[in-house]
């Protein structure tokens, strides 16, 4: 392959190369880039497309007399180009490794002649899909035989623009033409009213540094979302799109955003640095770029800074509220940043090993900083999830979190997940504190998917189900790849008695998932409300085979043959009480109220009422005892008023 010469300016992606100078621009900004770095970048953007080989970069870099280790050098070199480019081995966008060969440019590559002096105001006047550049870069990188010249005709251009200037803000003022209604739909129509956080790109290098990028991540997506007139997407569906290689218009069509945020951290020492662009989606025009540096004490002001420095660009006018809630980030020990960190990042893993690991976590977070509200509120969520899961008893696990909730609560009311946390913890027995709570949590960010998504449970379990769906819908427009928001929402229309429009949902979220077993039991019941017993008996079937009962879910197929629907329907509740009341006794705690449902469901009102009672007492009764058809043999005895009375619910 020959090398061509070094000459020209070229475009790709947000970036523009000029070989003559040894300049590289990122969208009019310079970027840092040492010379070795440089002539890679160089020979592969000439080359785009063909695999350059490391011998021929070798040859290009380190001549023959050089003594040198080649291949640290050319990693280092490869390194440090990828660190500018903001780009990533494992899901590149420019320069691709082609192991133990060498490196192809893959991002589609733009000559740019040298303006010419008549030429530049079509230069300044950038399409609306090219990446945006400063005027004085551009009159900086005109040739230097023709600066005079150049400047001339641009001081002739800039009057001329004034002039047509002036010239526009009349007739708009007139209105000519309807000129006013015109533009202001033009502009209309590029406002940025919905916003998706890629994952960050760990830029240190180091796997194990994940946790900090993914909870940068994150924390910038929780402050985006205390501005009220911004959609902004939840974690969970943002983290699909880690180390993805979908367009972003694919992407933005998938989370149905305006605008998405790219970029990438990097801690060094006792600094942190975050590199943020923002891109219109649809045309993936680069809107803005910057980047911000702190020490880790200050890191939560940064993600304020960030966070501020994007709603300026959106053009978004915070609310008083809204400004102080971005300019709140309090000094916080680094050591106790990172153990939150870490334990946010074991938590989403949504496991129990993570779940038990993030309480450790937490605990070294609070041991480091007892005023850091944030793991205070983790440490709630994580005992709560524990008992949900039947992984600590509920009488233990549930003290705990409400003293954890109260705590994070007092230490920073502004902290929505606090409020959320003390939902947790009030909503079955204290309704109208923990109404309050919630609705305290979606006023201070009105982007928490789980905050809607709780509040839709609350209004669920009084039959309030116009309220419930259309915050249980909410959830789902800022969560949209999370299984259980579709589950949720198809829950609450199960509910509702809108069972093709639940059945819908249900089918909507893939298995195997965490709640497979509980989704495949909510369609055999609408199946059966339906009528198709045959469809029903198969979901029941499923639901037993996800919980680990084959040899049941075979038993109850064989009794369907032979006996029918109702048979088998209560072969399989009669199993899995006993499969249930084993697990109890193996752990000493937990499965009450699923005991209670079966029985219910079977018509066994007296062990209904026994291990709701029980349920009761060890804090963890069925929530929708009100709302929920598996009651329904239940509601004409009159000790289930008084279950209704006890659990201050509507009777």
């Amino acid at each position: 392959m020959a090398v061509p010469i070094l000459s020209g300016r070229t475009r790709f992606g947000v970036f523009e190369l000029d070989l003559c100078s040894g300049e590289l621009r990122k969208q009019g900004i310079k970027i840092k880039l040492h010379d070795q770095p440089f002539q890679v970048l160089a020979m592969l953007v000439q080359h785009p497309g063909e695999v350059v080989t490391r011998e021929q970069l070798r040859q290009r870099l380190w001549p023959a007399d050089t003594f040198v280790d080649f291949d640290v050098g050319l990693n280092s070199a490869i390194k440090k180009l990828r660190d500018a480019l903001a780009d990533s081995a494992e899901a590149p966008r420019y320069v691709e490794t082609l192991p133990r060969r060498g490196y192809r440019f893959i991002a589609a590559v733009e000559n740019i002649p040298s303006p010419a002096p008549h030429d530049l105001a079509v230069q300044v006047d950038d399409s609306s899909t090219a990446p945006t550049t400063r005027l004085s870069d551009k009159i900086a990188a005109l040739p230097a035989e023709s600066s005079k010249a150049s400047l001339v005709g641009a001081r002739r251009w800039i009057a001329a623009s004034a002039g047509a200037v002036a010239l526009l803000a009349l007739l708009v003022s007139l209105n000519t033409g309807g000129l006013r209604q015109r533009l202001l739909r033009a502009s209309a129509t590029t406002r940025i009213q919905s916003i998706a956080v890629l994952p960050l790109e760990n830029l240190s290098g180091d796997p194990s540094q994940e946790y900090f990028a993914d909870g940068m991540t994150e924390a910038l997506i929780t402050d985006l979302g205390k501005i009220g007139e911004l959609r902004v997407i939840s974690r969970t569906s943002a983290m699909h799109y880690k180390g993805t290689r979908k367009t972003l218009p694919e992407i933005a069509r998938e989370l149905n955003v305006d605008a998405v945020i790219e970029g990438a951290v990097l801690r060094s020492g006792d600094r942190v640095r975050i590199t943020a662009q923002l891109v219109q989606a649809a045309s993936e025009r680069h809107l803005w770029a910057e980047s911000y540096e702190r020490d880790l004490r200050d890191v939560l002001a940064l993600q304020d800074e960030v966070a501020r420095s994007i709603a300026s660009e959106v053009k978004i006018k915070l609310t008083p509220q809204e400004q102080a809630r971005l300019a709140s980030g309090r000094p916080v020990a680094p050591e106790a940043h990172e153990a939150y960190l870490r334990g946010r990042y074991e938590w989403n893993k949504w496991t129990e090993e993570g779940l038990k690991k993030s309480v450790e976590y937490f605990e070294r977070a609070i041991q480091k900083d007892p005023a850091y509200a944030q793991p205070w509120a983790g440490l709630s969520d994580t005992y709560q999830f524990l008992s949900l899961w039947d992984s600590w008893p509920a009488e233990v696990a549930m003290p705990k979190a409400k003293a954890a909730a109260l705590e994070a609560v007092d230490l920073d009311d502004t902290l929505s997940d606090a409020h959320v946390a003390l939902w947790g913890v009030l909503w079955p027995y204290e309704r109208s504190a923990a109404e309050k709570e919630v609705q305290r949590a979606i006023a201070l960010n009105p982007n928490n998917a789980w905050a809607h998504q709780a509040y839709g449970y609350q209004l669920s379990s009084v039959a309030r189900f116009d309220e419930a769906i259309a915050e249980m819908k909410r959830a789902l427009e800022l969560d949209p790849l999370a299984p259980n928001k579709h589950q949720s929402l198809a829950a609450t229309l199960y509910r509702a008695g809108r069972y093709d429009e639940a059945l819908q949902h249900f089918r909507e979220v893939p298995d195997p998932d965490a709640t497979s077993e509980r989704r495949h039991r909510f369609i055999a019941a609408i199946y059966e409300r339906k009528g198709m017993q045959k469809e029903a008996i198969a979901e029941w079937l499923t639901a037993l085979r996800f919980s680990g009962q084959k040899e049941l879910a075979e038993q109850a197929e064989r009794k369907y043959v032979s006996s029918g629907y109702s048979k088998a329907k209560k072969t399989c509740l009669w199993g899995d009480i006993k499969e249930k009341q084993e697990k109890r006794a193996r752990n000493g705690f937990g499965q009450a109220g699923w005991i209670a449902v079966d029985y219910a469901l079977l018509g066994e009102k007296n062990k209904a009422f026994e291990w709701l009672d029980k349920g009761f007492r060890e804090g963890s009764i069925a929530w929708d005892l009100k709302v929920s058809d598996h009651y329904e043999l239940l509601r004409s005895d009159p000790r289930f008023q008084d279950f209704l009375r006890r659990l201050d619910l509507p009777h």
